[in-house]
């Protein structure tokens, strides 16, 4: 037995150093070097890389990036805040079907679901024929290759990430607190604000990672759906692998994203910690 658990140990031990660690270390290496035509990268290194992220093209998408993640993280946790706390309060039969719908989409490719929004929103799309054929509007919306087009896709793709850690930290809510808070007369507003809010802000914030991090980082939705107009820290990465060839740099935006998404994992662990000592 104890064979066996050494080896299952030592075996994801050496498939992460292999997959997982290796690739990073090769990524940070790369980000040091210089492009070259005739080959990936070449020697000396620099930290030329880092500096460039600084200039003014760079620095506009890297804004766009975080103003589309931000926009795209306030919707999936105003959607999906009531969303996780009707399930996780259902005490009824159809709770697990809820939790399936919320699931279900992970069953199918990204891709698949953004060209289904796709069909949605074009011009004759879903959405315009219906609300024509309604009476709502006389001439076709023109969302498709539109920001608003990236940002609904980004929402609809990334919503799950939202629900399921809410789902989880709403379903271990206390319900005495809120029968307390309600015998003191609280009010449900006020309950919600001062006693809902704060026991389930570690749900909100590790869903608010989930999401933010992914939504700036992805490059087939702003391609397809907002026509690649919407030029996002994703689809700058790309760009430096496979159309400028510039390795060192598509390397050096990786681990700038890379080391966001640490400091943001840091910040709530350290919240977390400090919630749990007070």
């Amino acid at each position: 037995m104890l064979a066996f658990k050494r080896f299952s140990i030592g075996t994801i031990w050496t498939w992460l150093c292999v997959f997982a660690l290796l690739p990073l270390i090769l990524v940070i290496l790369t980000s040091f070097l210089t492009s070259d035509i005739n080959h990936l990268v070449k020697f000396p290194a620099t930290f030329a890389n880092y500096g460039q992220l600084f200039n003014d093209a760079y620095l506009r998408i890297l804004l766009q990036s975080i103003y589309l993640a931000a926009s795209c993280t306030l919707i999936c946790l105003i959607i999906g805040y009531p969303f996780a706390f009707i399930i996780a309060r259902n005490k009824s039969r159809f709770r697990p079907l809820l939790l399936l719908l919320v699931i279900i989409p992970f069953w199918t490719s990204s891709l698949i679901r953004t060209y289904a929004i796709m069909a949605i929103l074009k011009t004759k799309g879903i959405l315009n024929s219906a609300l024509l054929a309604m009476g709502i509007i006389h001439h076709p919306l023109h969302i498709l290759y539109s920001y608003t087009a990236v940002l609904i896709g980004t929402s609809y793709d990334l919503l799950p990430f939202m629900i399921l850690p809410l789902f989880a930290n709403i379903e271990k809510l206390d319900s005495t607190y809120i029968d307390a808070a309600r015998d003191l007369g609280a009010s449900k507003i006020r309950t919600f604000i001062k006693i809902i809010i704060p026991l389930t802000l570690s749900g909100i914030i590790s869903g608010s990672i989930l999401v933010f991090l992914p939504a700036m980082t992805m490059f087939f939705i702003p391609i397809l759906l907002g026509g690649a107009k919407n030029l996002l820290l994703g689809n700058l990465i790309e760009n430096q692998f496979l159309t400028a060839n510039n390795w060192p740099m598509g390397a050096a935006i990786s681990i700038f994203v890379t080391l966001l998404m640490c400091s943001m994992i840091f910040l709530y662990w350290k919240s977390k910690n400090k919630s749990l000592t007070e």
